[in-house]
């Protein structure tokens, strides 16, 4: 089976210009069988699927819930939950990559970098903490292989780390507009008919293959050096939303961790 692994939706994303119908419109046109849905830090979108959308014409169509989470130090990470299991401290940026990887572990769920080798406070292996430790390599599920989105170099490095590691690679067009979606590809040998069939095939050891086209359309090319701006008012943005929800994520904790000594 064909998906897009990094898909971001109008209805869950900040920066998300694309409906989710529009995006599957365009995918099976594209001849994909299902997409992930991962949206910054919220199941927003994935709920407005299951609410709205689902059940309309999409028999046929495979429509995942994903998350991708901003940790305090380690980049973006594509987190996927068994469709059964619901955490809310999942949608409050700012935890720790390894606690983050604990807390999807206990709860059967799989996770990996999102462009590992990308921009500067986005991507764990461009972290100041995780830049020459890639030993955190071992403890992840999978990384995105190739980002339609990413320059060469970038998706380059990302295939050798996961040579290196032997993890699987997931395709993602981490499409925020429509002319990118469905510009990358991963495909499953197994049949993927919901989150615990996908789980399965990673844990299992199954051939997974990704690839794609880079997509010229974004924002980083458009405005050139104007782009460290950027990435670095991110840091800020990242720093303050996670401090802004520190005490929520807390009491969240707390309550995680006499669950899991319990």
């Amino acid at each position: 089976m064909k998906f897009d692994m990094h898909c971001h939706t109008k209805e869950g994303s900040m920066d998300g210009k694309v409906p989710i119908e529009e995006s599957i419109r365009i995918l099976r046109s594209k001849g994909f069988q299902g997409m992930l849905i991962s949206d910054h830090n919220s199941y927003k979108g994935y709920r407005a699927w299951r609410d709205e959308i689902r059940g309309r014409r999409y028999e046929d169509f495979v429509v995942l819930k994903g998350i991708e989470y901003d940790t305090i130090d380690g980049g973006h990470i594509l987190v996927i939950m068994p469709e059964d299991v619901k955490l809310r401290i999942l949608e409050l940026r700012g935890l720790p990559v390894q606690m983050l990887i604990e807390i999807v572990h206990r709860n059967g769920g799989i996770l990996g970098p999102a462009h590992p080798c990308g921009e500067r406070y986005l991507s764990i292996f461009n972290t100041g903490r995780y830049k020459r430790h890639v030993d955190v390599m071992k403890k992840f599920d999978f990384l995105e292989g190739y980002n339609a989105c990413e320059d060469e170099e970038s998706n380059h490095m990302a295939s050798v780390l996961a040579r290196q590691f032997e993890k699987p690679a997931f395709g993602g067009s981490d499409a925020h507009k429509t002319d990118c979606v469905g510009l990358a590809y991963t495909e499953f040998p197994d049949d993927i008919k919901c989150e615990s069939d996908l789980i399965a095939c990673v844990k299992a050891g199954r051939e997974i293959r990704c690839g794609g086209t880079a997509y010229r359309g974004t924002t980083k090319e458009r405005i050139g050096r104007a782009n460290d701006i950027l990435v670095q008012s991110f840091w800020f943005y990242n720093r303050l939303g996670s401090m802004l929800r520190s005490h929520k994520r807390r009491k969240l904790w707390k309550g995680y961790e006499y669950k899991i000594k319990t």
